[in-house]
């Protein structure tokens, strides 16, 4: 069960972003907005987060409704994670995309399913070498 918190303040929205390092958005003239402060943060996976505090930074409080929308969708964290970044200095744990070290060519895996009916999880669970032999079996036996 959570412990029950004070309402976060856009001033530690705006904590959360810096020490989280966020990069601060400014407009295609150099200058902040007047209403908003905006932040964005590369993700490891590729996805860019977008979020923004209104005018001024302070000790107003965003509604329920609203903050639970600006930690799902715009920070892309649990309540948890946001105050552990606020109030300990934690990071949020933001996994590193992991590639697979060797992929099987779409190409090979189209032919394999498609033409030699090899049933999509036998494909999977193969190792390149082993697409590349079974596809060259296809097509030197036909089966």
């Amino acid at each position: 069960m959570s412990e029950r918190r004070r309402p976060a303040t856009r001033t530690d929205h705006e904590n959360f972003c810096i020490t989280e390092g966020w990069a601060e958005r400014k407009r295609a003239t150099g200058k902040r907005g007047t209403h908003h402060v905006n932040y964005e943060f590369a993700l490891p996976d590729g996805r860019i987060l977008y979020t923004r505090i209104s005018h001024p930074v302070d000790r107003t409080g965003h509604g329920p409704s609203i903050w639970s929308h600006i930690l799902r969708d715009q920070l892309a964290v649990t309540a948890e994670e946001f105050w552990a970044c606020v109030e300990d200095k934690v990071l949020p744990d933001r996994q590193e995309l992991q590639v697979p070290a060797e992929t099987i060519p779409v190409g090979i895996v189209r032919v394999l399913i498609v033409e030699a009916h090899v049933p999509e999880a036998q494909v999977q669970a193969m190792t390149k070498a082993e697409a590349i032999q079974r596809l060259a079996e296809f097509y030197t036996t036909g089966r």
